[in-house]
């Protein structure tokens, strides 16, 4: 007779959810709603015909039945986890190219990296940097991600994925004394502004959009990518007006401040496409990348 197992999916809620003592913690960090964790749940006591919660207002409480199945089933994850590892670090190298724009794999792509290294340790990322659009790849790849519906060729599945926008952003140095004073894009006169070649338009559009097209600033300064201006920005030398899908780490860490946040641009989303001979390993990747937008996107914006 064979073993009948209870739903795994209920069992990674209800672990979560016991980890945290909470359904909207557990939800977050499978990247579901609170109903969906509440849901499992419930379909997980009704297989195992025993309350695994007690439910209050704003706390859940884990039963004496609960505490008896989490203690097995949270090592039991693990143990399927740790397995599942262990496999795939004997297996043969296995690999995704990634075709992104320079200040993307910066910004974007390589802080985040590590994460999918953690859960995918027998896939190795190669990340490909270009200016060129995917059309015009000189190497092949599996999944490319750019901005906007241009320059892909049709062979390629796209996909919708990041909405975005752009911010004025600064290092805190420059306004430690006055950043409460900045209510217009007039009160940025003395700033000089950090341009980058790879987006040439974004501060004037910003400016137009604004209702300030006459505005002069003390001066620009232009470099040639988009990561170069954000450090410039970091180090003091100006004001950036950049994506806010590249700023995240250095709004979270205040290395740069967000001024006038309530001027923003509006910007062409990101679409990532999958090559038609793709390997296997790429699913794993784009998975890895919806559970990221998601979780991002749950998140409280700056």
């Amino acid at each position: 007779m064979s073993l009948r197992l209870p739903p795994l999916n209920a069992v990674r809620a209800f672990v979560a959810a016991a980890r945290h003592q909470s359904f909207t913690r557990a939800a977050a960090d499978l990247h579901v709603t609170h109903s969906a964790v509440s849901r499992q749940i419930k379909s997980l006591e009704a297989y195992l015909g025993v309350a695994l919660f007690e439910r209050h207002v704003r706390q859940v409480i884990l039963t004496v039945e609960g505490q008896a199945f989490y203690a097995q089933a949270d090592a039991g994850l693990q143990q399927i986890g740790n397995a599942a590892k262990a496999l795939m670090a004997r297996a043969p190298a296995r690999s995704v190219r990634i075709n992104v724009r320079p200040s993307f794999a910066v910004r974007w792509l390589i802080p985040r990296l590590p994460d999918f290294v953690a859960q995918y340790p027998g896939i190795e990322p190669e990340v490909m940097t270009s200016t060129a659009s995917p059309e015009k790849a000189s190497e092949s790849f599996d999944v490319a991600i750019r901005r906007g519906l241009q320059g892909w060729p049709p062979s390629l599945q796209l996909h919708p994925y990041l909405k975005d926008e752009a911010l004025v952003v600064g290092a805190p140095a420059l306004f430690r004394e006055k950043a409460h004073r900045v209510k217009s894009p007039r009160d940025l006169a003395e700033q000089v502004l950090l341009c980058a070649r790879s987006r040439k338009g974004d501060w004037d559009d910003w400016l137009r959009q604004s209702g300030t097209a006459r505005f002069k600033p003390a001066g620009r300064l232009h470099l040639d990518h988009l990561h170069l201006v954000l450090q410039a920005a970091v180090d003091g030398l100006g004001l950036a007006m950049a994506p806010r899908s590249l700023l995240a780490h250095d709004l979270q860490q205040r290395r740069l401040i967000s001024l006038l946040p309530q001027h923003r641009l509006s910007l062409d989303r990101y679409y990532y496409g999958l090559a038609p001979d793709a390997p296997p390993e790429v699913q794993f990747f784009v998975k890895w990348l919806e559970d990221v937008r998601l979780a991002e996107e749950a998140a409280p914006h700056t």
